[in-house]
C-alpha cells in the first residue's frame, strides 16, 4: 500500500523546489498544506476593499473563496455568474480593469514556468497585463517537468473533463483524447501561454497547495 504520508512528504519536497524557482522569475510562492490555508493565504494577498477577478476555474469552487468574497468587503467580477452572453462578455472585459485577478494554472513545472491553455483568451489576456496582482492557486496534480510535459498534461489530463463539463463537442470530449480540433464554437485549446518571468515587482503570487485540486 502506498503511504500518503510519503506521496506528501515527495510533493513538499517539489513545491519547495517551485518557489525557489519563481523567485528567480521574481514571482512571489507560497506553500499551503490543504485548501484551507491555502484560502487564508489568498485572502492575505487580496487587499481589503479590491475588486477581483476570477478566471474559470475549478480549483476557486474547490478552495471555497467565492461565497468568501461575495460576503466580504470586496467586489468579485465573476463572468461565469450569469449565462447571459452579453453579460459574460461585458464582464471579462471588466476583469482586465480589476485590482486582482484569482485563478489557477493549468500546469506549472519543477523550474517555475507557468504554462496555461486558453478558449477565447481572456483570462491569460488578464493574467499578462491587466489587474495590479495576479494570484494563482496551485494543487500538485499541476507539477510537471518541463514545458513540453505541461502542455501534454493539460491536453490528456486538464482538457478532456473541462470539456465534457463545458459541453464542448470536441474529440476529447468523446474519446479522452485530443484530437487537435479546429472548430468554431467548442475548441478551447486556442492560446498556450508560458508565463516564465514577472515583469512587475510583486505582481504575481503563486500559492502551491498540497493536495490535488482542479483538472
Amino acid at each position: 500500500m502506498i503511504s500518503t504520508d510519503n506521496v506528501k512528504k515527495a510533493n513538499s519536497l517539489k513545491i519547495e523546489t517551485i518557489i525557489k524557482n519563481l523567485k528567480k522569475r521574481d514571482i512571489t510562492g507560497y506553500y499551503a498544506e490543504d485548501r484551507s490555508e491555502a484560502l487564508k493565504l489568498a485572502l492575505d494577498v487580496i487587499p481589503e476593499g479590491a475588486t477581483v477577478g476570477k478566471g474559470g476555474s475549478e480549483t476557486m469552487n474547490q478552495l471555497g473563496i467565492i461565497p468568501v468574497l461575495k460576503e466580504g468587503n470586496y467586489t468579485l467580477l465573476d463572468a461565469f455568474a450569469s449565462t447571459n452572453p452579453e453579460v459574460q462578455k461585458e464582464t471579462k472585459r471588466k476583469i482586465f480593469f480589476a485590482d486582482v485577478m484569482l485563478t489557477s494554472a493549468n500546469a506549472i513545472t519543477l523550474n517555475g514556468e507557468i504554462v496555461n491553455i486558453d478558449g477565447t483568451g481572456n483570462r491569460m489576456a488578464a493574467v499578462i497585463w491587466g489587474p495590479d496582482k495576479v494570484i494563482f492557486v496551485v494543487g500538485t496534480n499541476k507539477i510537471v517537468e518541463s514545458v513540453d510535459n505541461a502542455v501534454d498534461r493539460i491536453k490528456c489530463d486538464a482538457c478532456p473533463p473541462n470539456c465534457i463539463r463545458l459541453g464542448k463537442k470536441t474529440p476529447c470530449a468523446i474519446t479522452g483524447k485530443c484530437g487537435d480540433c479546429l472548430s468554431l464554437g467548442n475548441t478551447t485549446c486556442c492560446h498556450t501561454i508560458v508565463t516564465r518571468f514577472s515583469s512587475i515587482e510583486g505582481r504575481m503570487h503563486v500559492i502551491m497547495v498540497n493536495e490535488s485540486l482542479g483538472f
